[in-house]
């Protein structure tokens, strides 16, 4: 196959994935930017206000979100589903599956919904790991990280496969 062609197959999905950012909008404006061929972004949660203030630069984008424990009032639902090139998406905030104590609970309810991808953050600690056919990602936190800098995930989809990152944030 020429180049040419492989190239049109090859299509990139890229997918941000952001938790806990507590009111930092810095630190999320930097992920954003550090990101702009981003296809979707999706907020786990933690601070609901710090997406609407985010739309505004993300004008036509498309990003999903649920709340968080922190999200008192939230019209938001505790946890979302969506479908990307073909890998089905559970995502949530965490807390009501308790991941502080362990991510069984979470990890259950995406095998039970056929999820091929797991996000969650509540413990402001990344992870990315893939485990018996299912991806897990929990992006860290932006606002307040645990042991180390702020971070957010990526995922990438491609007809190759699903490839997940953590990254830092630069300042």
């Amino acid at each position: 196959m020429n180049d040419k062609k492989r190239k049109g197959t090859d299509r990139i999905v890229r997918i941000v994935v952001i938790s806990d950012t507590h009111g930092n909008i810095s630190n999320f404006e930097r992920a954003i930017f550090q990101q702009p061929k981003a296809d979707l972004f999706i907020h786990l949660g933690d601070h609901e206000s710090d997406v609407d203030d985010i739309r505004l630069y993300l004008r036509g984008r498309n990003i999903l979100s649920v709340s968080g424990n922190c999200d008192f009032g939230s019209q938001l639902p505790d946890v979302g589903e969506t479908v990307v090139s073909g890998k089905r998406i559970f995502y949530t905030h965490g807390h009501r599956y308790h991941v502080k104590f362990g991510i069984d609970g979470v990890i259950n309810e995406a095998r039970r919904r056929e999820a091929d991808i797991v996000l969650f953050g509540h413990t402001h600690i990344p992870v990315a790991t893939y485990e018996k056919g299912l991806y897990i990602m929990n992006p860290g936190s932006l606002g307040h990280p645990r042991g180390g800098s702020p971070t957010y995930g990526i995922i990438d989809i491609t007809n190759a496969g699903v490839v997940l990152n953590i990254v830092e944030v630069e300042s």
